[in-house]
C-alpha cells in the first residue's frame, strides 16, 4: 500500500462522509441536524449546476481539436477563434484540475524522467518542440513497494516513488511543422494540431516520459550488448565458412580491374578466377549466407523492439483511467466533489466553533479534525473555500419585507480583527436558496 509522504489539500473521502462526519460529530442539536443536510443538498446542487457550465465552455470549444471527433462544425473557426477556443479549453481545464487539488508537475522532473530510467529498462526521447500546449498536474506523491520479476523464479522487492494519479494534456502543432521536420505525416501515432488529454495511476515518476504520446523508446547500451555480442559471435564462424568464396569473388574483381599481383597475394587458382562459374556460385553461395544472417538478426532486432513497444503498452494499459475527452467530464466531477467538500467543512466548523476563529486557526482545527476523527493527514487549501462563502450572496427576507429593499448578504463575513463569522443556518439557507432561484444570473461564469 502507498504511503503518503507530504501532505497534500485532496480530501480522500467522499462529500457523503464528510457530512455523515460532521453530523455525527455531536455539535449540531436535533433541530439543527435537518437544516444543515438541506444547506448541504442545496449547496451540491448548485455547484453541480456551475460546474455543468464549465464543462459545456470545454465540449463547445474542445470540438477542433478532439483527436476522436464524430461530429464537425457548420462553420469552421477563423484562425482568431481558432486560438481563441483553444485558450478556453486550456484555461478551463487547468482550473478545474487545480480546483480538483492537483499539483503542477514540476519541469525538471520530466527532465529527469527522461534521463533516468525506473521499472522499465528503455532508453527515451521526448520531443518537446512538437508542442504548442503541454500541461501535466499530479497528486499523490508516494512510495509504494512492489516485486519485480527477475531470473526464473527469482523476485526482487523494489520501492519506487510514485504518482498515484497524473494528467497530461499536450496540444501538437499543425502539419506544416512535421513536413518541415520530414516526417511522413501518415506514419505518425498522433495527428497533428489536435489535443490529447491522457489521465493515468500509479505512474511511477521516473517513468512519466513514457505517457507521452510521442515518446521514442531504443535499447540502452546493456541490452544492445545482449543483443550485439550474440550476432558477432554467430558471424565470425559464418565468415570463416564463407571466407573461400569471398577471397574468389575479391580476386575476381581484382583480375577485372587487372591488378593481378594482388590476385596472386590472395593464393587463388588463377582457373578458378578465370572461369565465370566458379565466380558465380561464389557470390550466390555468399550472397545467400550473408542475406540469411542479415534477416536473422533483423528480425531478431525487429521482434525484441516489439517486445519492448509490448511492455511500454502493458504498463500503461492497466492504469490508465481515461482519454481526451472522457478526462475532462472526469475531472468537473473531482473539481465538484473537492470545492463541495472543503465549502462545508469549513462552514461547519465555523458554525460550531465557540470562538471566532481567524483563517489559520480555521485552517489549524480542520486539519486537526480530521487527524483526529479519520487519521487524516491534509494541508487544507483554506483560501478556497473562504472565497466561494464569501462570494455566496443572497437575500434573507423576514415576513414583512419585499425583496426590493432587502440587500443581498454573504455567507461569510470578517470582523475588523480578521475572524471569520458565517451566518446561522436558517439564514444560510435562506442565502443558498435564494442563490439557486437566481442560478441562471451567473449564467457564463467559469468557476
Amino acid at each position: 500500500m502507498a504511503v503518503s509522504e507530504n501532505r497534500e489539500a485532496f480530501i480522500p473521502f467522499t462529500r457523503s462522509d464528510i457530512i455523515k462526519l460532521c453530523l455525527e460529530d455531536g455539535q449540531l442539536d436535533e433541530a439543527d441536524v435537518k437544516k444543515f443536510q438541506d444547506f448541504c443538498q442545496i449547496l451540491i446542487a448548485y455547484y453541480h449546476f456551475r460546474f455543468h457550465k464549465t464543462l459545456e465552455v470545454i465540449k463547445d470549444n474542445y470540438v477542433p481539436f478532439n483527436p476522436n471527433a464524430e461530429i464537425q462544425p457548420i462553420t469552421p473557426p477563423t484562425f482568431e477563434q481558432y486560438d481563441d477556443m483553444e485558450l478556453k479549453v486550456v484555461e478551463a481545464f487547468g482550473h478545474i484540475v487545480e480546483r480538483a487539488n492537483y499539483i503542477v508537475l514540476p519541469e525538471s522532473i520530466l527532465k529527469r524522467a527522461l534521463a533516468t530510467k525506473s521499472l522499465i529498462e528503455l532508453k527515451t526521447k521526448v520531443n518537446f518542440e512538437d508542442f504548442d500546449r503541454l500541461i501535466c498536474y499530479y497528486r499523490g506523491d508516494s512510495y509504494k513497494k512492489i516485486l519485480l520479476k527477475k531470473f526464473f523464479f527469482w523476485q526482487e522487492e523494489k520501492t519506487v516513488d510514485i504518482f498515484e494519479r497524473i494528467v497530461l494534456l499536450v496540444k501538437f502543432k499543425e502539419a506544416a511543422y512535421f513536413r518541415a521536420k520530414k516526417d511522413n505525416i501518415q506514419e505518425l501515432k498522433f495527428i497533428p494540431g489536435k489535443m490529447y488529454v491522457y489521465f493515468y495511476k500509479n505512474i511511477p515518476k521516473l517513468d512519466v516520459d513514457l505517457i507521452f504520446p510521442n515518446v521514442k523508446t531504443s535499447m540502452t547500451w546493456k541490452d544492445r550488448l545482449l543483443f550485439g555480442i550474440p550476432a558477432i559471435g554467430a558471424a565470425i564462424p559464418l565468415l570463416l565458412r564463407t571466407l573461400p568464396n569471398l577471397l574468389l569473388l575479391v580476386a575476381a574483381i581484382l583480375l577485372v580491374l587487372n591488378v593481378t599481383f594482388w590476385v596472386e597475394s590472395l593464393n587463388v587458382e588463377f582457373e578458378k578466377v578465370r572461369n565465370f562459374m566458379p565466380v558465380l556460385v561464389a557470390a550466390l553461395s555468399l550472397a545467400i549466407a550473408l542475406g540469411g544472417f542479415a534477416f536473422t538478426q533483423y528480425n531478431n532486432y525487429k521482434n525484441k523492439k516489439i517486445k519492448f513497444q509490448k511492455i511500454v503498452t502493458d504498463t500503461l494499459f492497466f492504469k490508465n483511467l481515461g482519454n481526451n475527452h472522457s478526462v475532462f467530464q472526469m475531472f468537473l466531477e473531482l473539481a465538484e466533489e473537492e470545492e463541495c467538500k472543503e465549502i462545508i467543512l469549513a462552514y461547519y466548523h465555523l458554525l460550531t466553533s465557540p470562538t471566532a476563529l481567524t483563517p489559520q486557526q480555521l485552517d489549524s482545527r480542520i486539519e486537526t479534525w480530521m487527524d483526529n476523527k479519520l487519521g487524516t493527514k491534509i494541508n487544507f487549501d483554506i483560501q478556497g473555500p473562504l472565497s466561494n462563502l464569501e462570494d455566496i450572496r443572497g437575500q434573507v427576507i423576514q415576513n414583512s419585507e419585499t425583496t426590493d429593499n432587502v440587500p443581498e448578504i454573504p455567507l461569510l463575513a470578517y470582523d475588523r480583527q480578521g475572524a471569520c463569522h458565517v451566518l446561522p443556518l436558517d439564514d444560510a439557507k435562506a442565502v443558498i436558496d435564494y442563490v439557486w432561484d437566481n442560478a441562471f444570473r451567473y449564467n457564463g461564469i467559469i468557476l
